[in-house]
């Protein structure tokens, strides 16, 4: 299993989505989970909505560096696909997905070739274009509601599955983190985990180095 920081490997909630973070968890060898928006033709880093002074989705890719470690680009606004495809190419960067884009921009990113991500949770249980999407963003917004076989069956459809960790909803992960270790592809890198806490799911996981 692959882990992702959220937003970057932040020490306060300021730091979330900054140079400094994405610094610190691409340096760990972890790839990340980032929100893009545009602003005045540049693809930004951004939750919310944007001012203009924001990294850029470029600088983000020269922090990476060329090591090409996994990134979770979380689509916060329409239109931005072709951009995100030209600047992924441009720096060689393969090991990506985007996710959480509207259905009519989500087919636009199928058909401009991005690698896209459908969502599959607790509120959206039947998962929109499955068969053209690379893989599921398996979301449990107010409960732990799915088994280890939910996460098995995506896989064995030859989908990969990035879980959202429970802590990202402000509840405790100890229970959806003992489901994820009973799938039988706990130790493929098709199998990912979104979380704010990487390094105790690293420890969780796979205990202390």
């Amino acid at each position: 299993m692959q882990i992702l920081s959220h937003r970057g490997l932040w020490h306060s909630s300021m730091e979330r989505n900054t140079k400094d973070a994405f610094v610190r968890s691409f340096d760990a060898g972890l790839g990340t989970e980032t929100d893009l928006r545009d602003i005045c033709g540049k693809i930004v880093v951004s939750h919310d909505m944007p001012h203009g002074d924001e990294l850029t989705f470029e600088e983000l890719l020269q922090i990476m560096a060329g090591r090409n470690l996994p990134l979770a680009l979380n689509i916060k606004a329409d239109g931005q696909g072709e951009q995100i495809r030209k600047l992924l190419k441009q720096y060689g960067h393969s090991n990506y997905f985007t996710f959480d884009m509207s259905i009519p921009d989500m087919v636009v990113q199928l058909q401009v070739g991005l690698r896209v991500f459908t969502g599959k949770s607790d509120i959206l249980t039947v998962p929109v274009l499955l068969d053209k999407a690379e893989g599921v963003w398996l979301d449990s917004f107010d409960s732990d509601w799915f088994v280890a076989r939910d996460i098995d069956d995506i896989l064995n459809d030859g989908k990969k599955v990035c879980v959202v960790s429970a802590d990202l909803h402000q509840r405790p992960t100890i229970e959806q983190w003992k489901i994820i270790r009973c799938s039988h592809f706990f130790d493929s890198n098709n199998l990912l985990l979104c979380t704010d806490k990487p390094f105790e799911a690293k420890e969780f996981f796979y205990g202390k180095n």
